[in-house]
């Protein structure tokens, strides 16, 4: 059906997404909606004269804005959640991602809200450097007219625990700014926190616009028959693979996992994660039991939730990642000058050692406390799924899906230590089922003209999207060369998908191939050597249009990576150290330097 006339051609194809594939009872909603707001608007035309000013005016005080910064996809997804219901509201709202919004605009809004992650050591995320830099510099307009509300995502595992957020809130404030809720700041369990942020700044956003629900109005959810697949309701699939890929004079111990879909209908992209819940080990939960001295069996309610306290921390509560708020509850608990001292302390180096060297049962034998199992489980963080990249296509692999899993496990003062989930996924058996989800990841996509060539960076396991790239390549039959930077200790021991990447070279789905083997000379030698070794070669590449990809550890090998291709753009561009970040930044803008760092 073509549209008339009066409709600007520009909105045709927003209508015709709008209505695809909603059923009858939700289009008649749309235009009952429509029908209110066209009457609406005309009313306002007949009691107020025409003034262009005043129009743009009190549109932007009847907008709400919503701009989100996410990494991995956690912060979009709330942002995306509050758009939809302040929408269905009949809220006026827009929701941008932070790289899309033009700052420019920022002294005209009335009403901001921010959700933002925080990457490692109190970084934004990739997609939001930009919008930071903004704000925080002397270019960032006075804003009394803004009303704003700051949602951080972190990991309390980290000292600057949304750091980010936290600075984003106090720079909006100095700049005048009036804070219309709380800073929010969610760890790893995000809803316990997003969940009663969204909740209030929704019901504060409807008095600030001052537009209540249309009467008679309401939303029909379109739900499916059966409910699909998601974070809280993950799939139980089967493990059809568990091989080990490094070999036995290896310090590391890599899986090949592979996974069923069957019967899922779940579908990925390369360059998507996939979410797996993890089952704390049993020896672990009894250790944390008795060292405390309580009961596996003793109940505790919390959050109307009642369970036993070993099926709390069995399956509800983080055992193998300290954090700082735990170790606070913990230092208060124990009286321990020691650990007060080390909260206290200047240096975030050295409470960041203590938080990443030790686990929650080496803090209760180093410093005894006598903990209630009420307590513990509140005090606890709750236990979260672990995201990790998909390294498989499923152009290759139809209804299954792969995993490069490092298996996390050393000694701590003579005792075992191990992450959660590399520890339950490497002890599952072939047949035994695990509870999963996909993450898509938006920003970590191939080119989508299949012409252009990509430049892949993944040391360890960070090769893991790089063979999902190279197999989907492969599979579309693309024209675009392909060239793979990989990286681990050894050659003997440590070239994960060795046959693999040898075969793709015989067969022309690879073009080039650079590794580097830290250990195999007496000098080091790592992937961002490998980058200024062929630092003409990849300025061409990239001035030609390539993409760049980095995949792995975000805090030292993403850093040195990002510093080899400003030194690249520097010698090989002949630009200075303003242009070369700007050259960079631009890439990252136009999704051509794109980074999944953990």
């Amino acid at each position: 059906m073509l549209a008339p006339s009066y409709i600007p051609e520009t909105k045709h194809k927003l209508l015709a997404e709008l209505s695809d594939g909603l059923e009858s009872n939700a289009l008649s909603w749309l235009s009952g909606y429509f029908a209110g707001v066209a009457q609406g608007r005309q009313e306002s035309s007949r009691s107020a004269p025409p003034a262009i000013a005043a129009v743009a005016d009190t549109q932007a005080a009847r907008q709400l804005t919503i701009v989100y910064g996410s990494q991995t996809g956690n912060a979009k997804r709330i942002a995306e959640s509050i758009a939809e219901r302040t929408g269905a509201l009949g809220l006026s709202t827009r929701l941008l991602r932070a790289d899309r919004y033009p700052t420019r605009e920022l002294k005209d809004e009335h009403l901001l809200y921010i959700v933002m992650s925080t990457q490692g050591e109190g970084e934004p995320p990739d997609d939001s450097l930009a919008f930071v830099e903004f704000l925080s510099s002397r270019r960032a307009p006075k804003l009394p007219q803004l009303k704003f509300a700051v949602l951080g995502l972190g990991d309390s595992s980290y000292p600057l625990f949304c750091g980010i957020a936290q600075s984003l809130d106090a720079r909006l404030t100095e700049l005048g700014a009036q804070r219309l809720y709380d800073l929010g700041t969610a760890d790893l369990d995000i809803e316990t926190v997003a969940m009663p942020w969204q909740e209030a700044t929704i019901a504060l956003a409807q008095k600030v616009l001052k537009q209540p629900e249309p009467a008679g109005a309401s939303v029909i959810p379109l739900h499916p028959k059966t409910a699909p697949v998601s974070r809280d309701q993950p799939f139980l699939a089967e493990l059809l693979l568990n091989q080990p890929i490094t070999g036995r004079d290896s310090d590391k111990d890599v899986r090949h996992l592979e996974i069923s879909l069957e019967g899922s209908q779940l579908n990925y992209q390369p360059g998507d994660a996939l979410g797996v819940w993890p089952t704390q080990s049993q020896a672990l939960v009894d250790s944390v039991i008795a060292t405390l001295n309580l009961g596996s069996e003793e109940t505790v309610e919390f959050n109307k939730v009642s369970r036993t306290l070993g099926d709390w921390l069995k399956h509800h509560r983080e055992l193998t990642q300290l954090t700082k708020p735990f170790l606070v509850a913990h230092a208060e608990l124990a009286k321990s000058s020691e650990l007060q001292a080390l909260l206290q302390a200047d240096s975030v180096e050295v409470l960041r050692n203590f938080l990443g060297t030790r686990q929650v049962i080496d803090v209760l034998k180093a410093y005894p406390a006598k903990w209630t199992a009420q307590g513990l489980v509140k005090s606890l963080r709750p236990l979260t799924p672990r995201m990790y990249s998909i390294a498989s296509s499923q152009a290759a692999v139809d209804e299954e899906v792969h995993l490069t899993l490092a298996h996390v496990k050393y000694d701590h003062q003579g005792e075992s230590r191990w992450g959660v989930a590399s520890r339950y996924l490497s002890e599952l058996g072939e047949g035994d089922r695990l509870p999963i989800f996909i993450e898509e990841n938006p920003r970590f996509r191939l080119p989508a003209d299949a012409s252009r060539d990509v430049i892949m960076i993944g040391p360890g396991t960070g090769i893991a999207p790089f063979r999902a790239f190279v197999q989907e390549r492969s599979a579309n039959r693309t024209s675009g060369r392909n060239w793979l930077f990989f990286g681990n200790p050894h050659f003997a021991s440590d070239f994960l998908y060795q046959t693999e990447w040898q075969r793709a070279l015989q067969d022309g789905d690879l073009h080039r191939l650079d590794l580097a083997f830290s250990r195999d000379q007496s000098e080091k030698i790592y992937v961002q050597h490998k980058l200024l070794d062929r630092a003409t070669d990849l300025y061409e590449w990239i001035q030609g249009g390539a993409h760049i990809y980095v995949c792995g550890d975000a805090t030292r090998m993403a850093r040195d990576v990002h510093q080899a291709l400003l030194h690249i753009a520097r010698n090989e561009g002949g630009l200075d150290e303003s242009q070369a970040r700007q050259w960079l930044d631009d890439l990252a803008a136009q999704g051509r330097y794109a980074r999944d760092v953990y």
